[in-house]
């Protein structure tokens, strides 16, 4: 699925608001002057707010992204992507990234 690149500096949250950051984006390739994420990728969420359950989002990860663009064999992460919260099973919500790399 087509959508721009996920990176360092992108804005992303758990469906609950709470900043999700990665923890090892891939150094070797930049957009934007910053590192690209890759499917996999682990995120620490931070400042989720309490789910119904009574579960919080504390870390979640890509699980698809672009299916022809890799960095070192893995797919990078893309806006269009799909992605899961480990402890709640719900997907983070990218609000901004950088809009000049596009990836299918």
């Amino acid at each position: 699925m087509p959508g721009p690149i996920v990176h360092l500096g992108a804005v992303v949250t758990c469906s609950h608001g709470g900043p999700a950051t990665p923890l090892a984006p891939s150094p070797r390739v930049l957009v934007g002057g910053q590192p690209v994420v890759t499917v996999g990728t682990p995120y620490a969420v931070t400042g989720c707010s309490l789910t119904p359950s009574g579960v919080f989002c504390a870390s979640g990860q890509w699980v698809t992204g672009a299916a022809r663009v890799l960095v070192t064999g893995v797919p990078v992460a893309v806006q269009a992507g799909s992605s899961v919260c480990v402890a709640t099973g719900s997907p983070f919500l990218p609000m901004t990234v950088q809009p000049r790399a596009v990836a299918t």
